[in-house]
């Protein structure tokens, strides 16, 4: 495993998860839950911050490596699922939705694992749906995560609208990749 600046920040992402569910564990006598979720959405933001920076930095520094091109995308699925299934305990998502964009995550892992075995991995590569996807739920997973109302804004709302619709795609980007893995599909 080199050891190198984007390296080190998908580390650090990975190490934040505990951190992320472990402050709404934290006894409400030693901080109120207004603060839990703000810590814990700040955090979130965080390491979704260091997804992008350890991309650009590889590509900027020339540093990357076939490990961090295999540890980014992980250290991304783990957040999010770790992130949902702490929202479906808290009440602030539908299990269904997170199991849909959880079981899709595993499953088009495996696919792509799978199609670079076989060399047609360019015919599972990320699409512009995937993205839009990704977008969706990295900015409705911050706002159920914070919850509480900001002047006329509820998060609760907007981000269950967003989930809701990251789950949508989930499920048509999935569709997508499959098509284009079976045989006569894209290569």
């Amino acid at each position: 495993m080199p050891v190198n600046v984007p390296n080190v920040l998908t580390w650090l992402r990975i190490l934040m998860i505990p951190v992320v569910l472990g402050v709404f564990y934290v006894p409400d006598s030693w901080i109120p839950d207004h603060y839990k979720n703000l810590v814990a959405t700040i955090l979130f933001v965080a390491a979704a911050v260091t997804d992008w920076l350890d991309g650009y930095l590889a590509r900027r520094l020339n540093q990357t490596s076939p490990f961090g091109a295999f540890l980014d995308p992980v250290a991304d699925k783990l957040m999010v699922a770790a992130a949902l299934i702490v929202l479906v305990e808290l009440g602030r998502t539908n299990a269904l939705i997170a199991a849909v964009i959880i079981g899709r995550e595993i499953a088009i892992s495996a696919l792509r694992e799978w199609m670079a075995q076989v060399g047609r991995s360019k015919s599972v590569a990320v699409n512009l749906l995937g993205k839009i996807k990704t977008m969706a739920q990295m900015v409705a997973i911050p706002l159920l995560l914070y919850n509480d109302r900001v002047g006329w804004l509820d998060p609760q709302v907007v981000g269950t609208v967003l989930i809701l619709i990251a789950a949508l795609l989930t499920l048509v980007s999935m569709a997508s990749y499959l098509r284009r893995a079976a045989p006569g599909g894209a290569r």
